[in-house]
């Protein structure tokens, strides 16, 4: 307010002073001329005289109180603001407290530009009014109070209009600003893809799967051509290169308190060259896992198998054109009880085995219906828990085996009464270790006297044990009784074992190895065979959904009966899909 009024005010004082000087030089001239008579020399004596003489006072003169009234008067107008520093802004134009009536040695004072309160008057006003009358005394202490409340107010419209000029205007971009934040807070700032740590896949090769319904299933895809030295692994076979085909499905289920899982496998064998050869095999697996509380668990598994009969079957039927093909049913459902450590658990097996006629090379068929029979047994377990991951147990199993021809073409009851008796242990550590080993004393007594009882050990076993991640052992055992249809002859116990490693040498590089073995014992006979088999494999990803693999192959099967020997070495190389 005061900046922008100073300049009409400084017009106005020196206007003030202009005139002053003029009314007091005129006066002088006047005065001189009346003594002098406006003639010769005017001294400065002269002129001083002339002034004090006419009531003025000096600067720095002060009226003392108790002079007489009769002491030279000084002219007071009756209008305020009739002379120059009459009024509050006059006296202090700058805002600073000092009057541009002020004597000039105020300039040589350095506290002369302190800053004064507010409503203190000047020097050269406290001058004149100390000179002025008693009534115009007042009235100039009246018009100085009312300066002062006007110059208080003033003061106060000026620091509110300071404090408001002070305040910086917001821009645009800032008015939002606590949305902005929120926003921020809530949403995030996300770092670039390629600076950011990923998290490293366990198994980055590993089959994504499709989603069915409450099942993940899998699908494995391997086509390639198989070299072999042997086409139909006989005496005397022939070399050809093979198209070989193998499809498999796996499903598993996503359920919280039960388990399913099932899986679909065929393979298809076509020579491309050499010898004439066809075959096709496949199966289905699948199980169910029930918990039914209160201690109770429930098991059901279904399996069939489908393949044409080997060369190696204790089983020889002269004059085929092509071996027949062999079913294979199998069904169990068990129920296991918990009661604190004691594990109890009862299984029933139903296994039937049937074959298709044989081909012969002249012409016709070859029943093979008095081969079929189904098995039914049931094995009562009773185990121990010695600690959560070991249970050892002991299991004895009762059954029957069933022949579809009650009488063979041979004239001998071929149904047998099933006892077995075993001992072993159940591990569960989880990836380190699991599964189960038993071995025991098996025997199966027929109906008809004349033939003599199969019995022999029985060894049993399925264990998986990875000593590293990425590796994988796995032992398999079983145990078989094998039936014939020679006239007079029992039949045979298998016993077939297999170990196997499978290694992750890299996130895409898969290296498997394994070797087996066979040994067939004739019941009542000195006669024996042995077969013998080793196969290293790889298989290399080159993404998640293709690679390729290969892998070598030997077998050699050795009998104690005439023009049974073979052996076979094979090569294969092809490519695996999977999803």
């Amino acid at each position: 307010m005061r900046e922008k009024t100073g300049v009409p005010l400084l017009r106005g004082a020196a206007t003030g002073i202009l005139a002053v000087i003029l009314s007091t030089g005129v006066s002088t001239v006047s005065v001189l001329g009346q003594e002098s008579g406006l003639r010769g020399e005017v001294s400065e004596e002269t002129v001083n005289r002339s002034l004090l003489s006419s009531g003025g006072i000096r600067p720095g003169d002060e009226a003392r109180p108790g002079e007489s009234d009769t002491a030279p008067q000084t002219y007071v107008p009756v209008s305020e603001g009739a002379l120059p520093g009459d009024t509050e802004d006059d006296a202090d134009p700058d805002g600073r407290g000092r009057s541009i009536f002020a004597d000039s040695n105020e300039d040589d004072d350095p506290f002369a530009d302190a800053p004064r309160p507010a409503g203190r008057p000047s020097m050269a006003r406290l001058n004149r009014r100390q000179a002025q009358p008693d009534g115009a005394a007042e009235r100039t202490q009246d018009r100085a109070t009312g300066t002062a409340a006007r110059g208080a107010n003033e003061a106060a419209d000026e620091d509110i209009v300071e404090t408001t000029a002070s305040v910086r205007a917001p821009t645009l971009d800032s008015l939002d600003q606590d949305a902005n934040t929120s926003a921020e807070v809530l949403n995030g700032r996300v770092e670039a893809i390629e600076t950011r740590d990923l998290e490293t896949e366990e198994a980055p090769y590993a089959p994504l799967g499709l989603r069915l319904g409450t099942f993940d299933v899998t699908a494995t895809l391997d086509q390639g051509v198989r070299w072999t030295s042997n086409v139909d692994s006989s005496p005397g076979g022939e070399e050809g290169w093979l198209s070989e085909t193998q499809l498999r499905l796996n499903a598993v289920s996503d359920w919280s308190r039960h388990a399913a899982r099932a899986s679909l496998y065929g393979t298809f064998l076509k020579s491309v060259s050499g010898a004439d050869y066809s075959q096709a095999q496949g199966g289905l697996d699948a199980a169910l896992d029930l918990d039914l509380g209160s201690g109770y668990a429930a098991t059901a598994g279904f399996a069939y198998t489908l393949r044409p009969e080997t060369a190696s079957s204790p089983v020889v039927i002269v004059g085929t054109a092509s071996q027949p093909l062999q079913h294979g049913l199998t069904g169990t459902l068990g129920l296991r009880k918990d009661i604190g450590k004691l594990r109890l658990s009862a299984t029933g097996l139903l296994d039937r085995e049937f074959y298709s006629d044989a081909e012969l090379s002249g012409g016709g068929t070859l029943s093979q219906e008095e081969r079929n029979a189904t098995l039914a047994s049931v094995a009562l377990r009773v185990g121990y828990e010695i600690a959560p991951a070991l249970v050892p147990f002991v299991e004895t199993e009762i059954g029957r085996r069933f022949y579809d021809l009650e009488i063979d073409s041979s004239g001998f009851a071929r149904s047998a009464d099933r006892l077995a008796v075993r001992g072993g242990a159940a591990f569960d550590f989880g990836e380190k270790l699991s599964g189960e080993i038993s071995a025991g004393w098996l025997r199966e007594t027929f109906d008809d006297t004349r033939l003599a009882p199969v019995a022999g050990p029985a060894v049993d076993a399925r264990l998986a044990w990875s000593p590293v991640r990425g590796t994988t052992v796995t032992l398999t055992g079983s145990t078989t009784v094998e039936g014939t249809t020679s006239a007079g002859e029992s039949g045979s116990i298998l016993y077939s074992g297999g170990l196997a490693l499978s290694r992750e040498a890299r996130a895409n590089l898969l290296l498997e190895a394994s070797i087996g073995a066979d040994w067939r014992d004739y019941v009542g006979t000195s006669d024996t065979e042995r077969a013998l088999r080793a196969e290293a494999g790889a298989t290399w990803w080159f993404n998640r959904y293709a690679g390729i693999n290969g892998r070598l192959r030997h077998e050699t099967f050795t009998s104690t009966l005439p023009n049974r020997d073979w052996q076979a070495s094979s090569v294969y190389l092809g490519l695996r899909l999977q999803r």
